[in-house]
């Protein structure tokens, strides 16, 4: 008997010792219903990607807000983004977002570039993109406010440490470097361009 109470007692230790278990980013099935709950505005939290030449475009955002409308067609959807690239404010509405439906992708199009990406299973206030670069890795948190919960923030790390990425891989943005939305008086702090 003091054996077995032994055994029981020690499997606590014993299970608090093992790895997390990874589970499996689930897409979110893009039908009528999600498609109007990503609609509005996001603000964007933290990113991160083996992808060297994102890995350069993540350190420089220092924050970024952006917005969904619906397009000029039905799986189309139009995209405004005010961020600070650095220094500079910019603010672009020259992009769409192209919604797959029968494989659960949405490709960003801007300009002749494009990017793809899988909005992954979360809470509804949450916006996490998985990134499809050549086998290359990549997850981005965006939130429908700046703050998020230590709970959602350790969500999106977990899913990070599964696919192999350190802290000091992900770069996170700050509201303290926030950019004027269109139609907002200009502040200090950088210069501020308008891209159409």
């Amino acid at each position: 008997m003091l054996a077995s109470l032994a055994l029981l007692l020690g499997l606590p230790l014993a299970l608090a010792a093992e790895p997390p278990t990874c589970a499996p980013l689930i897409p979110v099935t893009l039908n009528n219903d999600t498609i109007s709950g990503i609609l509005g505005q996001w603000v964007y939290i933290a990113g991160a990607s083996k992808y060297v030449p994102h890995q350069a475009e993540l350190k420089a955002v220092k924050h970024a807000v952006f917005s969904f409308s619906p397009g000029s067609h039905k799986d189309e959807l139009n995209v405004t983004e005010t961020m600070r690239i650095n220094e500079t404010c910019i603010t672009k509405n020259t992009s769409n977002i192209h919604i797959f439906r029968h494989n659960s992708t949405l490709v960003h199009v801007d300009d002749q570039v494009s990017s793809t990406a899988q909005l992954i299973q979360s809470d509804k206030n949450l916006f996490i993109l998985k990134h499809l670069n050549n086998n290359f890795p990549g997850l981005s948190l965006s939130a429908r406010t700046p703050n998020v919960s230590k709970e959602h923030l350790e969500e999106f790390k977990a899913h990070l440490h599964c696919l192999g990425f350190g802290e000091e891989e992900i770069f996170y943005t700050s509201e303290k470097d926030a950019c004027p939305l269109p139609g907002e008086k200009t502040g200090e702090g950088g210069a501020e361009q308008q891209l159409e």
